[in-house]
């Protein structure tokens, strides 16, 4: 249709104008009635519908089922005009045991599972409302709520339900409107009941109070909460974070007499058979240890999932990581809506709507629903007989108005019927708290469940890293052949080698400067002639990235630095609490200029002299405070000069009365007094170290030792040894030493650490044998000071495999 009336009807309208109205009202809509509760009823418009439409068709206990297609067309058809699905489904969840904590319909046949399971399809169920929801419907036919036509005015449907039940509180609510969201946890019946009868007794009561008596969110699934802090923190500021774990034990499996983790409750709406899919994916890529398989036995007496585990796994450990990797450890966020109720409140005040005969309410004065009451009696009534009794009946109503407009009248005796009925309610369907709250343990650390113990640490030239108990290299004598570190192809060799606690972070410093961090218990533990894992799947290094050092920290402390050496003689020092927030994909530690690379990197207190030492045999000694603190991105200073061809292979931090130990890649090696080495200034050409020679090769190692320390040194063939410090004998800064280690045809030792002798001697091999029968781990203590450094990573070495 065209023409000028049709042109008078456009109104030009700026399109923000009309944007901002119109979300407005979607908003406001999406708010009232759709995703938020009703604080008075705890229920959402579809709930209410269908609880009201199930009352209409007298599918109350006691009386048949009926097919839960007929509820769904019944409030489709008088209530809610949306779609059948989502009816169906909110349905389904008042029927769930384990969605419900006090479910509010009675269902028979598939409503789903706690696995996730669907329900059937709505022509096969069957339901009828519980005991429960009918307090929620009690009263409902006396005027007791407000009514507002339906959606074509039809019919009238309650604005909210009478609700004894105080349902927000003991079933919560989730739902996500539009700039609004709530989550309220479920919580235990009689514990709500007495704490609103705390609080009619006594209306000033605190959160404090009220806590006395609501311990904590109890959900259906049980389970336990960790901590009362974010229980008191959700109350008393309306969001909090609120840890949940799963209910499990540790119990022996009699047929084998392995240890198995037996989980029996599930953090609320977490699918048993969801982190059972989880656990058995983490364990195919070894990312959770020691689990040898896993088995969802749960039936309808109950929930149980089985993880067994390997001999020897400590139960605690693996039952922590779990907590950290799978949904057994779950956070219930809640939030409160501010001011939801008001708006509620304004939007949804009901308009007057005509309804009855006009003429007569005028004639006689009569009220609407006098009016209506008299046009559907019936005239059987209107005998003497009947008039008698509605006599009687009126004495009654009368008398019934008037205890009515006491009670109104009175808060006290209001209050008193509120605590009746809410004990009353109490009594009928209350029941044991079903979700434990224990002190918070949810934020204490994997460590404290892990034995503390030293483990030696090897990298390989390809890139694979392990860690294997010290004690599993048995000490040998001066001159022995070793035992087999690690059977490595023939393009690679054991690297690295490092000696750190379970309980250290280990940092890994690239030759390029870059940082990373890792756990030591973190790296896979592997047998000792076991390759170990490939480091990238440990740490985000890049695949062009090479290690130059690896340091252990126990904390990132304000009062210790990190000292960087370079090949080329470049010292730089920086605080150690710089580093104290690791990054995924790591942080920039030192600038690298190009064509020098890092060589080692150490903690140290900035009270220490240094020592710096190279391939050619120099050495030289100057005082840390030399090096000026610098920040993480700087380059450092100069800390020797060096020959050309030349290069820096070790530095040492000297921290006690000790002998500096020279190694060189052909096994050679000797100790020399400390006092040898005078302190200089830094940036000097330094003095000699050890005599080279090609009986000696090139110089790989120095390191500051005591007597009771023990050598361990590694090969490129993977052999490795370990030998007293004290049966290498001390001699002059400028001779060649003695033989340590004797290599096999084309060896070459490439690493070397310092490890501290043990307190219970073993018996010392005489003929150096390579029995690769560990032996039993023996107490130790350490020597004071600090904890070993990464060995520097040797110049004699072969190619770089080609990729």
């Amino acid at each position: 249709m065209t023409g000028p009336n049709v042109r008078e009807r456009i109104l030009p309208r700026l399109i923000e104008d009309e944007l901002k109205e119109s979300f407005l009202d979607y908003s406001m809509s999406v708010i009232v009635q759709r995703a938020l509760p009703d604080v008075r009823d705890g229920l959402k418009p579809v709930h209410r519908r269908i609880l009201y439409a199930m009352h209409e068709l007298g599918l109350v206990p006691g009386r048949p089922y009926k097919k839960a297609a007929t509820v769904v067309g019944d409030v489709l058809g008088k209530y809610h005009p949306h779609g059948d699905i989502a009816v169906y489904d909110s349905l389904v969840r008042m029927v769930q045991d384990f969605s419900l904590r006090y479910p509010l319909i009675d269902g028979q046949g598939n409503f789903g599972s706690v696995d996730g399971d669907s329900a059937a399809a709505y022509r096969y169920t069957e339901a009828r409302l519980t005991r429960v929801a009918m307090t929620m419907l009690e009263d409902i036919d006396k005027n007791t709520v407000a009514f507002v036509p339906n959606f074509d005015d039809r019919l009238r449907e309650p604005t909210v339900l009478p609700g004894r039940l105080p349902n927000l509180l003991v079933n919560g609510s989730a739902g996500i409107a539009v700039g609004m969201t709530t989550n309220i946890p479920p919580h235990n019946l009689s514990e709500v009941v007495q704490a609103v009868v705390r609080l009619v007794d006594h209306p000033a009561a605190t959160i404090k109070d009220i806590r006395k008596f609501i311990k904590g969110p109890d959900f259906p699934t049980g389970a336990i909460i960790y901590g009362r802090d974010g229980i008191k923190e959700c109350y008393e500021k309306g969001r909090g974070r609120i840890v949940i774990r799963a209910r499990a034990i540790a119990e022996e499996k009699e047929s084998t007499g392995k240890q198995q983790i037996v989980v029996t409750e599930f953090p609320y709406q977490v699918s048993p058979e969801r982190v059972h899919e989880q656990i058995r994916d983490l364990a195919l890529a070894k990312k959770l240890e020691g689990i040898s398989d896993v088995r969802n036995e749960s039936d309808k007496e109950g929930i149980r999932l089985v993880i067994e585990l390997k001999r020897d796994v400590i139960p605690m450990v693996v039952l922590n990581q779990l907590y950290k990797h799978t949904q057994m450890q779950q956070t219930f966020l809640k939030i409160a809506v501010d001011h939801i109720d008001e708006v509620i409140k304004l939007i949804k005040k009901s308009k007057d709507t005509p309804s009855a005969d006009a003429a007569l309410r005028k004639r006689f004065k009569l009220s609407e629903k006098q009016s209506a009451e008299i046009l559907n009696m019936r005239l059987a009534r209107l005998t003497t007989l009947e008039i008698t009794k509605l006599e009687e009946e009126l004495k009654d109503v009368r008398k019934f108005i008037k205890e009515c407009k006491e009670i109104l009248a009175s808060k006290p005796r209001r209050m008193k019927i509120l605590k009746e009925e809410l004990t009353e309610l109490a009594h009928g369907f209350g029941d044991e708290r079903r979700t434990e709250i224990v002190a918070d343990q949810g934020e204490f650390s994997i460590e404290d469940l892990i034995a503390e113990e030293d483990m030696v640490i090897t990298v390989s030239h390809a890139g694979y890293i392990k860690r294997l108990p010290v004690s599993a290299y048995r000490r040998q004598r001066r001159g022995g052949k070793g035992v087999i570190a690690a059977h490595q192809k023939e393009d690679d060799w054991v690297e690295h080698l490092f000696i750190a606690s379970t309980h250290d972070y280990v940092m890994f410093f690239t030759e390029q400067g870059q940082c990373y961090w890792l756990k030591v218990h973190e790296i896979a533990q592997a047998a000792r002639a076991a390759r170990g894992k490939p480091i990238l799947s440990c740490v985000a290094m890049k695949p062009d990235e090479r290690l130059a050092a690896l340091v252990p920290v126990r904390e990132f402390s304000e009062d210790q630095f990190l000292l960087f050496a370079t090949k080329d003689g470049v010292v730089k020092k920086t605080v150690l609490s710089e580093f104290g927030n690791p990054r995924s994909v790591g942080i920039r530690a030192i600038n690298i200029e190009k064509g020098d690379e890092l060589i080692d990197v150490q903690v140290t207190d900035g009270k220490n002299d240094i020592v710096l030492a190279t391939a050619h045999g120099m050495s030289i000694r100057f005082h840390e405070k030399d090096v000026r603190d610098m920040g993480r991105t700087a380059t450092g200073v100069k800390g020797i000069e060096l020959d050309k061809k030349d290069h820096v292979i070790d530095m040492v931090v000297v921290r006690r009365k000790s002998t500096l130990l020279t190694v060189t890649e052909k096994g050679m090696g000797k100790r020399s007094e400390l006092d040898e080495y005078r302190v200089q200034h830094r940036g000097g050409r330094g003095i000699i170290t050890l005599k080279r020679s090609d009986k000696t090769g090139e110089i790989i190692a120095l390191k500051e030792v005591l007597p009771d320390d023990e050598l361990m040194m590694i090969t490129k063939k993977g052999i490795m040894i370990r030998v007293p410090v004290e049966g290498i004998r001390i001699s002059g800064r400028n001779t060649q030493g003695v033989k340590i280690m004797n290599l096999t045809p084309g060896d070459l030792v490439v690493d070397v650490a310092r490890v501290v002798k043990e307190d219970e001697d073993e018996a010392v091999d005489e003929d150096g044998d390579d029995d690769e029968t560990p032996r039993s781990a023996a107490s130790k203590t350490k020597a004071p000071g600090p904890k070993p450094k990464a060995p520097s990573k040797p110049k004699s070495r072969a190619p770089k495999p080609k990729k």
